[in-house]
């Protein structure tokens, strides 16, 4: 007579790990498994995002209409992500590598995200204009009644004018410049006292293009031996990307 098995024997045979706690650790590995890879996913995504601070490369036009004016810009040369949108705005901020006038890209990254060489750069504020004149045009009728003093020779063949304390223009010295056939030329700057403080927002212009548009630029005033042929390259980089001026039929959008 064969003996039926013991309720010890029978509790040795059972496996050591049963069915439902392989399939919770498998379960386990494979969800573990897809955080990793989510996380290196999205590791490498944030870190694109935090090296690029807010810049593209991206050269896809941005069709932007402020006031009567109506641009297309590339997208690489609109400094905030915010503006990069089609549609009607009060202002857009540009910025561009000076002379290229070229926007953000992997070859000039330094020159965008190293503050040391951002002097190499130009920033451009288009905005419907809010008074009759431009910087030019103000010089006889305001800016003349704000002078301080006698003129005095400044930098670049420029002549060097002080403005009254309270006048608001706190250390600025406004530069000015007859031209041949057009308005004397007038700028602001603060000039440093050596060329190794200069900073990339030293000196600032306002100009009239298109119809009603205002173009505020500011640069370095280590670039201030550049002003004839600046002045007229920011005009005509944004002339040429007017869709409403008469020779922008089809307008250049450039950025790269």
């Amino acid at each position: 007579m064969v003996s039926s098995p013991s309720s010890a024997s029978m509790l040795d045979e059972r496996p050591l790990i049963s069915g439902s706690i392989i399939y919770r650790l498998t379960t386990g590995v494979a969800a573990l498994a897809a955080l990793t890879v989510a996380i290196s996913v999205g590791g490498h995504w944030l870190g694109e995002r935090i090296s690029l601070s807010g810049h593209t490369t991206d050269t896809k036009a941005v069709s932007v209409t402020i006031g009567d004016d109506s641009l297309r810009l590339a997208a690489n040369t609109v400094r905030f992500p915010s503006e990069r949108v089609d549609g009607s705005a009060e202002r857009v901020d540009l910025y561009l590598t000076w002379p290229q006038m070229q926007g953000y890209s992997e070859a000039d990254r330094l020159r965008f995200d190293d503050i040391s060489q951002s002097s190499s750069l130009i920033f451009l504020q288009l905005s419907q204009s809010t008074m009759s004149h431009d910087m030019s045009g103000r010089l006889g009728p305001i800016y003349s009644h704000i002078m301080d003093g006698a003129p005095y020779n400044g930098p670049y063949g420029l002549t060097a004018h002080r403005l009254r304390a309270d006048a608001g223009y706190n250390d600025e010295i406004l530069l000015t410049a007859p031209r041949a056939g057009e308005q004397d030329y007038v700028v602001r700057c603060i000039l440093p006292s050596s060329p190794a403080q200069a900073t990339s927002g030293d000196c600032q212009r306002d100009i009239k293009v298109g119809k009603d548009l205002s173009v505020l630029y500011r640069f370095s005033s280590s670039q201030l031996g550049d002003w004839r042929a600046m002045d007229k390259v920011v005009r005509d980089f944004i002339a040429a990307r007017l869709v409403n001026s008469a020779n922008s039929a089809t307008p250049a959008v450039g950025g790269r």
